[in-house]
């Protein structure tokens, strides 16, 4: 049996006490708004979308975790999710966008010619690592 699939959200983990600043952030720094927000099983849910892009924040757990590191390299944890890529037109200006609105990178601008891309690495208030990658069709069958 073949399965197709679609690509419907990325969930992320916070604190209560962070919920509301993480809506805030994607809100002011990439353009999300919150479409549904609701307690269920004793966690808050807030999605949020951009377009066809949805994000759920869950938010159950008071533990925080550490932050990754400044650079992108220095994140990767074999233990979790490590980053999830949202696609933009411009690269160049989606980075100068996010710096004026006092987000830095910790990864890139760099190509990739494996994947025919550029792409970017940002991280949100709590610490997830977003890559942006200059959409266009990838080189290879391989994605970011």
């Amino acid at each position: 049996m073949t399965m197709t699939f679609l690509h419907d959200h990325v969930g992320i983990s916070v604190t209560p006490d962070d919920l509301d600043a993480t809506v805030r952030w994607y809100a002011d720094h990439l353009g999300f708004v919150l479409d549904q927000r609701f307690e269920a099983h004793g966690t808050t849910f807030a999605f949020l979308a951009n377009g066809p892009v949805r994000i759920e924040l869950l938010a159950g757990a008071s533990r925080r975790h550490p932050a990754p590191a400044g650079d992108v390299l220095e994140s990767l944890d074999p233990e979790r999710l490590h980053h999830f890529c949202l696609a933009v037109e411009d690269l160049d200006a989606a980075v100068a966008g996010l710096r004026e609105r006092g987000v830095e990178l910790i990864g890139g601008p760099m190509e990739v010619p494996a994947i025919g891309r550029r792409i970017a690495f940002v991280t949100d208030n709590v610490g997830t690592v977003i890559e942006l990658a200059e959409s266009g069709p990838p080189t290879s069958g391989a994605r970011g």
